[in-house]
């Protein structure tokens, strides 16, 4: 890295790390004190931790077990915790699923935080045009389905991704997931889809494609970042990002079949807001949802280490949800 460039990442991560203050209440918030907090405040919602906020301590420097997940969101004081299935191919290739599963719901109770949902990756595209393809990826589900109901958790979360037309991939996402979710209700677990790239990041084109799925256990999972309609897997951040839904329309089109709720974060400015979400807004949106459910804090951001993003996150969710009416 050359000089100028260090000096400058060094100044802007000084900044972030200041912003950490503002609204921080500790550096350890016991799961206990949180909740109290919410209390307090007379919040709508509780708060969970995405698992994705720690990919790169699991996977890119290997300093964290995802079988410790647990563990560590109770250190950080979360009450709930959401799996990210992609972060534990290792493990499922060393003990195997029914192992992991066991492991994962001991450590759960042994810290006292409550399973929330799986979200699930890399199990083939739920709305394939392809008949085969789409039907093998809903049987792909079956498992994570069966893991959920093991671990006490009332969702997964799935991918509505295909090849096609608009009109063609939203039938074909109709079928996939009506099929997984008479799956899921067999178990009592909720089928969800959140906006994750492609036609799914068009709350319009989601929201249609639950109407017309019309099912109680089938919902969605909407991300306050996830809005590209362009690249990858739909992230507002992405460089190469050529065109973006409206975050806020989206995020209310896609309110009335939510079953939780993911508050993306990427970038804190000097006063711990997000530079790319009005917090106060989006929250105003789920809570005049009539949402009381979970919200997952899910930082993807690079300006702050991840601990510290997840914090940041947390407490700014605490700061404007004190501003709603």
């Amino acid at each position: 890295m050359k000089r100028r460039a260090f000096i400058t990442k060094t100044a802007q991560t000084g900044l972030a790390l200041s912003t950490l203050g503002v609204y921080a209440y500790s550096n350890k918030i016991t799961s206990q004190l949180l909740k109290n907090r919410i209390a307090e405040n007379n919040l709508f919602f509780k708060i969970s931790l995405a698992q994705w906020s720690l990919h790169k301590a699991i996977r890119d420097e290997k300093s964290m077990s995802p079988i410790d997940f647990a563990q560590k969101a109770n250190e950080l004081g979360f009450e709930g915790i959401e799996y990210v299935s992609q972060l534990y191919l290792e493990e499922i290739k060393e003990i195997g699923m029914n192992v992991l599963m066991e492991k994962l719901k001991a450590k759960s109770e042994k810290y006292n935080v409550k399973n929330v949902l799986i979200m699930i990756d890399g199990e083939g595209d739920m709305a394939s045009t392809d008949d085969a393809e789409r039907n093998k990826a809903v049987e792909n589900h079956y498992k994570w389905v069966d893991a959920a109901k093991y671990l006490g958790c009332h969702a997964i979360r799935v991918n509505a991704h295909g090849e096609g037309s608009y009109e063609e991939v939203a039938q074909a996402a109709v079928n996939g997931l009506r099929k997984l979710a008479e799956y899921g209700a067999k178990q009592g677990i909720n089928i969800l889809v959140e906006n994750h790239g492609g036609y799914t990041s068009n709350g319009k084109w989601l929201a249609e494609v639950m109407k017309k799925v019309d099912m109680p256990n089938c919902g969605t999972l909407p991300d306050f970042g996830n809005f590209c309609l362009t690249s990858g897997y739909g992230s507002i951040k992405d460089p190469h990002c050529k065109e973006a839904y409206d975050i806020y329309k989206g995020v209310e089109e896609l309110m009335p079949y939510a079953k939780a709720v993911s508050a993306k974060t990427y970038d804190f400015d000097a006063n711990g807001n997000e530079q790319n979400i009005d917090y106060v807004k989006m929250l105003q949106i789920v809570k005049d949802s009539g949402y009381t459910g979970f919200i997952g804090i899910e930082y993807e951001g690079d300006g702050l280490g991840e601990i510290a993003g997840i914090k940041a996150t947390r407490d700014l969710m605490l700061h404007a949800a004190k501003k709603l009416t």
